[in-house]
This record gives C-alpha cells, structure tokens and sequence, in this order.
C-alpha cells in the first residue's frame, strides 16, 4: 500500500498499524508525537490499533516547548 509521509510517498505492507509507522520511522520520542492522518489527529491510546489504508496522508508532529 501507499502512503503519503511528511510530504514522501512510501510504500508499505498492508495491515501497517499507526504504532508501527512510528517504530519503522524509528521516531525518537514517540511519547512525545501527535499524529494526524488525513487531517484527523489520533488519538495516542489508539495508535496499535489505527491501520492505514492505501491512499492515506500521514503527518507527524512535534510540539516544543520553552522560551521566556
């Protein structure tokens, strides 16, 4: 299946899981990730068990914090 990532097209296996973009990404700090697919942010208690499907636009996002 294809995805969009960041922009990227990618392929990857059917059945790829939210969970298991981030691991293959191998994202840092995944705790610290929000994800939005389609536009659609998820939930981060659900990510095992969000699949993607062929087509889908994946973003991750990170947000900072600090300054004065």
């Amino acid at each position: 299946m294809k995805i969009t990532l960041a922009g990227e097209k990618k392929e990857y296996e059917e059945g790829l899981t939210v969970a298991g973009l981030i691991a293959l990404q191998q994202v840092e700090t995944p705790e610290y990730v929000t994800v939005s697919v389609n536009d659609k942010f998820i939930q981060g208690g659900t990510f095992a068990e969000t699949v993607l499907e062929d087509g889908d636009v994946v973003e991750f996002l990170y947000f900072m914090g600090g300054g004065r």
